[in-house]
């Protein structure tokens, strides 16, 4: 009997660690966010359509973003949240008024409308170092237009963009040097998660390890411990701090007087 009960037991808690862990695993497959869809009280939904009678060329750009295949999932009524609706709310009121700021959701005014669905980027901002938009001093639209073309380019042609829009506020670093560094090549986000992050400046990595995951450190053969980077001897120079506070490599975005990214 002691036997048969320990089976029992076993089998028990293999059925229950099972499906735990499908539990588990249905959880962290979920690709989506479940949202409610904005409310106004009062209002209805119009549709798409009627938001271009007034609004043309943004429901124009509109249609080919990532945000146009948006749908929130309801009854009929709430047919107009597959488009602008879903971010800005039922708008019969706004259209009744003949136009109107009050009359609905002004989502570019308000991160809180974005991070409904952008739930990661929230996060980000919670950051230790981060840029001021829960602070109220930038918005989300000030790098995103929600509306536009520029939200959905592939990865290959969204490079440009992002320094651009990286450049509207860090003009100093963005400009044309005479020696360049080639990662700005790559785009800011390379070096920089331009949400938030842990470390100083926004990096994505802290001290040496960002600089060396593109250029390699490597031990120099028949030498007692000494490194190489971009062939040169670099071990006198790595006990003194991280390749930019050691006082070497200081000018991290190019330089217009020296090769090694010196002022």
């Amino acid at each position: 009997m002691r036997i048969t009960a320990s089976k029992t037991m076993v089998t028990m808690l293999a059925i229950g660690a099972a499906a735990g862990a499908a539990f588990l695993i249905s959880c962290a497959t979920i690709d989506r966010v479940v949202v409610a869809p904005p409310m106004i009280p009062g209002a209805k939904y119009v549709g798409m359509d009627s938001c271009a009678v007034c609004h043309e060329k943004e429901v124009q750009d509109f249609k080919v973003t990532a945000h146009a295949r948006i749908h929130i999932e309801g009854d009929a009524d709430r047919v107009g949240t597959q488009g602008c609706e879903a971010c800005h709310g039922p708008g019969s009121l706004h259209a009744d008024a003949g136009g109107g700021k009050g009359k609905f959701i002004l989502s570019g005014k308000e991160a809180d409308s974005c991070f409904q669905c952008h739930l990661d980027k929230r996060a980000e901002f919670k950051l230790p170092h981060h840029h001021p938009v829960t602070e109220g001093r930038m918005t989300c639209t000030a790098c995103h237009n929600p509306h536009g073309q520029d939200i959905n380019l592939a990865k290959g042609t969204l490079v440009g963009r992002v320094n651009e829009s990286c450049a509207q506020c860090h003009r100093e670093q963005a400009r044309p040097r005479v020696f360049e560094h080639e990662a700005m090549r790559e785009g800011c986000i390379t070096c920089h998660n331009v949400h938030g992050s842990i470390n100083p400046k926004m990096l994505t990595e802290r001290d040496n390890n960002l600089c060396l995951k593109c250029h390699a450190q490597i031990a120099l053969p028949n030498t007692q411990g000494q490194t190489s980077i971009g062939k040169f001897d670099h071990t006198p120079f790595l006990r003194q701090g991280t390749c930019s506070s050691a006082g070497c490599h200081t000018a991290v975005h190019g330089s217009d007087t020296n090769p090694h990214l010196r002022y």
